[in-house]
């Protein structure tokens, strides 16, 4: 599909990547698998053995972040945080997205810099008429399963999960199978044979297009639908649904053909399904001890109260800037990548400073939701495969590239450096998570992430439409910055809040709306030391009620007396107990007090930033283009 591009084997690696991570938790698993064909290929089209590797690593490294299965990892956020799954799995999507289309981009940068071109098409007797009626036809097909699962589903809807497996397995399974067995089973290439020209895509794809009906169930189980199962039950039939295509297929293909014995056919379905059980068995060996490693560590850790120590350590170098300490974070996941593998980093370091990002946010006025901060660390622990000098995923690359482990390590953490700008981004930005945001606002923020992580990537490779200039680099950033958070110019123009007497607290609840969230900045003393200390709370006020009574609903009991709005401890087992319970000592001879109230100012739309930034833009494309268009009647000269 893609070989004919500029750099196509490489979009091809990153693509293949991409796919594989829907059904692939592991990055070196994704590496050796898409890798053993994409990295020769990459190679004959001009690539450095380092180049080619590292872009594989990039690719299979980001298989983790594409949903529905993002490694052990993701099954660990939902347990921490108390999040469905399948909500992580809305979070994390737009910056799955963004990130691949980013490395594609990155990847045809690369191709353009050093001038490579795409491979020859094979000839083809089809006409675009065909070709349509072909797509349209898919579509058609497509269309009569659906219909013929929600009919079954009218008839028997307390069974339906069973049948639609049933109806998946046999009738879709059966014709694709059929139409696989008018074809010969495709051969392994010789990698180091020279392509000269491109299989033919639908003659390659119908071969084995039958493998795509169990994740074609696993995404229809595990994704949010009236139908929706556990994200272990899906595995679970996913798994089932392999299984009986490994042992059926070479058996069923023999007695469509009419050719080879049932018997023997059926045997290598058995060996294939061995086969495919040892080497999952052995692939979970390092996640399982990696996972046992880190929850001694994590419970040796708790256990001594060490991490208190070390996060109160960081806090103590960022100086109590959010911003500063998300830095440190981030250093400390990659220094800690140089020896654990995903699953163990997320759970060390998530164990440790997710608590204090969300608390040191609240003192800063940031509230900084909870699924942010973990996908913040989970997103530093994916690096750890390709960072040098453990990078597991590097050395799995280098192994079929030829090239230097280390070195393809560094170039595919360069490559990465888009994937390290995503977790800043969506901290302070949640829109990026799809947090409180509709369909439509989903899809233009996923638009407008998608250029600013492309623009941010032409700034970075120096390279837009032409080689970039120094000056058009920086404004290239800045224009990727506005376009991800506009807010920040936002803020400097009109502030997002202004304070309200805390003694009117009656008041303000009184007139919030349904459901309104109230933003209070609580002080009192610390707990633990005793000092004076302030944090940021939103209080979930419910319906209309006695303002009173809408408190006491939120877990609150507010008291004004003595020119002070005083606060008693929050109910146990409410949202607000676990956030200031522990943290402020209500019993002490200092009150927790109100400190402010925080009322949203009446602002314009932050979108109107996009303005200057698009005419920025605008003026750096102008100039691109005059400068490439006269490159050719500059060397005919």
């Amino acid at each position: 599909l893609l070989g004919h591009l500029r750099g196509g084997p490489a979009k091809a690696a990153v693509i293949a990547s991409a796919m594989s991570g829907l059904y692939s938790g592991s990055s070196i698993a994704n590496t050796v698998t898409t890798g053993t064909f994409t990295i020769p290929l990459m190679r004959k089209t001009g690539l450095t053995p380092e180049k080619a590797g590292a872009i594989e690593v990039a690719s299979s490294t980001n298989g983790q972040l594409t949903p529905p299965v993002m490694g052990a990892a993701a099954f660990l956020i939902a347990e921490f945080t108390g999040i469905q799954y399948t909500e992580i799995l809305k979070h994390a999507l737009v910056p799955a997205l963004v990130s691949y289309i980013a490395l594609v981009y990155i990847v045809h940068l690369e191709a353009c810099k050093l001038d490579l071109r795409g491979l020859p098409k094979p000839p083809s007797s089809l006409t675009l008429a065909t070709k349509l009626i072909g797509v349209l036809g898919g579509f058609i097909g497509i269309a009569i399963l659906f219909a013929i699962v929600h009919f079954v589903k009218s008839l028997v809807p307390d069974w339906f999960s069973t049948v639609y497996v049933v109806i998946v397995l046999a009738i879709g399974y059966l014709v694709l199978l059929w139409f696989a067995a008018q074809r010969p089973d495709l051969k392994e290439d010789d990698p180091n044979e020279p392509v000269v020209v491109l299989p033919p895509v639908g003659a390659t794809a119908i071969t084995g297009i039958y493998y795509l009906l169990p994740i074609v169930l696993l995404l229809w189980c595990i994704l949010p639908t009236p139908d929706k199962l556990s994200a272990h039950l899906s595995a679970f039939y996913a798994c089932l649904a392999m299984i009986f295509v490994t042992l059926t297929q070479h058996p069923l293909k023999a007695m469509i053909r009419g050719t080879g014995h049932l018997g023997a056919e059926f045997q290598r379905g058995v060996q294939d399904w061995m086969d495919g059980m040892i080497a999952g068995a052995r692939n979970m060996i390092s996640i399982a001890i990696a996972t046992a490693a880190a929850g001694i560590i994590v419970g040796s850790i708790s256990l001594t109260g060490a991490h208190q120590v070390v996060g109160e350590f960081v806090e103590f170098l960022s100086g109590g800037h959010l911003l500063l300490m998300l830095i440190l974070v981030a250093v400390m996941s990659l220094v800690l990548g140089l020896g654990l593998p995903t699953t163990a980093n997320y759970l060390v370091v998530s164990s440790l400073m997710a608590p204090v990002i969300v608390a040191l946010g609240a003192k800063s006025g940031l509230i900084v939701p909870l699924i942010a901060v973990h996908l913040f660390v989970f997103y530093f622990g994916i690096l750890a495969d390709d960072t040098p000098p453990v990078g597991l995923a590097a050395f799995a690359a280098a192994a079929i590239s030829g090239g230097d482990p280390i070195k393809t390590g560094l170039q595919g953490f360069a490559y990465d450096i888009r994937t390290a700008l995503l977790p800043f981004l969506f901290i302070f930005n949640t829109e990026l998570l799809l947090i409180d945001v509709g369909v439509a606002k989903a899809l233009f923020v996923f638009i407008v992430a998608t250029i600013a992580m492309m623009l941010f990537a032409s700034a970075t490779q120096s390279w837009f439409l032409t080689r970039n200039r120094a000056w058009e680099s920086v404004a290239l950033l800045l224009v990727a910055f506005t376009l991800f958070r506009p807010g920040f110019w936002l803020d400097q123009v009109s502030p997002p809040y202004y304070d309200v007497d805390p003694l009117t607290v009656y008041e303000v609840v009184g007139e919030a709306p349904e459901n309104g969230v109230l933003t209070m900045v609580v002080s009192g003393p610390n707990f633990d030391t005793g000092k004076m200390d302030t944090t940021t709370i939103l209080v979930n006020l419910g319906k209309p009620a006695d303002a009173v009574e809408r408190l006491r609903g939120a877990g609150l009991t507010v008291s004004v007396e003595d020119g002070l709005a005083k606060i008693e401890e929050p109910f146990q087992g409410t949202p607000l107990f676990e956030k200031i319970g522990n943290l402020f000592d209500f019993y002490g001879d200092s009150p927790v007090v109100v400190k402010t109230i925080r009322q949203k100012t009446d602002r314009m739309l932050k979108e109107v930033f996009y303005i200057p930034a698009v005419v920025l833009l605008g003026l750096i494309v102008m100039l691109q283009l005059r400068r490439r268009d006269a490159t050719p009647q500059t060397a005919e000269a």
